[in-house]
């Protein structure tokens, strides 16, 4: 066999070697055995696609948590106003005591106003991200790979409560004994009102939590199918790429000895040239 054949070979043998270890270090990197279409293409396709679906049910995930979050906050809020009605209704039966005169009725208006000003500080506080939840302006809307689910949040001021009028004017007075029975309707309105919307926040967050465990099941699941089909064996990729390193040096050596016995050939061949030219001179 001639030098060149055998230069060829192991050059041919080289490139397939450091091909076959580009090709591994490149699985052992991205720990994918598809990291790009070249490495099989409907495999790649699938693998692609697990991970625009893993993507989608993780932000999913992240959504449901997010306005899970912001029902806390509302339903917080809530719960201090339910309590501050509560005790509002007990200062009206405190008012319709008949052992009260009109200045003891004038401190537990007192004690009214205090607590209407305390439920609009819970509906003024209640904000998320710079949004006001409770001004009755919001409808939280959570995107999911299922759909789109929306919850509503009213106004739970004094004023939404129906507590006051458009003007700000307490509709709650203690002061006529008259009016106390119109009092006690309107605070039992807008402690009903307080607790369906604690209600509707409530079934939302519960329905919520069911989904958010159907997606971490969902993500689960995704997670062991493109694990199963595209993962890297990074042990045996190991193994290849030593393998292939190991072939990769001994076609390289046999590339120099070959590289080597060819320059050796043609300055054999330059000294003959020189000595049969010098001989020929000398006849």
């Amino acid at each position: 066999m001639s030098i060149n054949s055998v230069l060829n070979s192991s050059l041919n043998q080289l490139n397939r070697a450091q091909s076959v270890q580009n090709a591994s270090l490149q699985r052992i990197a991205t720990g994918s055995k598809h990291s790009s279409a070249a490495n099989g293409a409907s495999e790649y396709a699938i693998a692609q696609k697990m991970q625009y679906n893993l993507g989608a049910v993780r932000q999913s995930t992240n959504n449901t948590q997010t306005t899970n979050s912001m029902l806390n906050v509302a339903s917080g809020a809530i719960n201090n106003t339910v309590s501050s009605l509560s005790s509002l209704k007990e200062t009206l039966l405190n008012a319709a005591n008949g052992s009260n005169g009109d200045y003891d009725r004038a401190a537990l208006q007192e004690t009214v106003n205090q607590t209407l000003s305390q439920i609009n500080s819970n509906a003024q506080q209640a904000n998320y991200n710079g949004k006001n939840l409770l001004d009755g302006s919001q409808t939280l809307t959570v995107a999911g790979v299922d759909g789109y689910e929306s919850v509503s949040l009213g106004d739970m001021s004094t004023k939404g409560l129906g507590l006051t009028d458009s003007q700000g004017n307490s509709k709650v007075d203690v002061t006529n004994p008259d009016s106390l029975a119109s009092a006690l309707e309107t605070v039992d309105s807008a402690l009903n009102a307080a607790l369906d919307q604690a209600t509707a926040i409530g079934a939302a967050q519960q329905g919520m939590g069911y989904q958010a465990d159907n997606y971490t099941t969902m993500e689960e699941n995704l997670q062991a199918s493109l694990s199963t089909s595209d993962d890297a064996d990074l042990a045996a990729e190991s193994v290849t790429n030593a393998s292939a390193k190991a072939q990769s040096q001994a076609a390289l050596w046999a590339v120099k000895q070959g590289m080597q016995s060819m320059t050796q050939q043609m300055l054999g061949t330059l000294n003959n040239h020189s000595r049969g030219a010098a001989f020929g001179m000398l006849s």
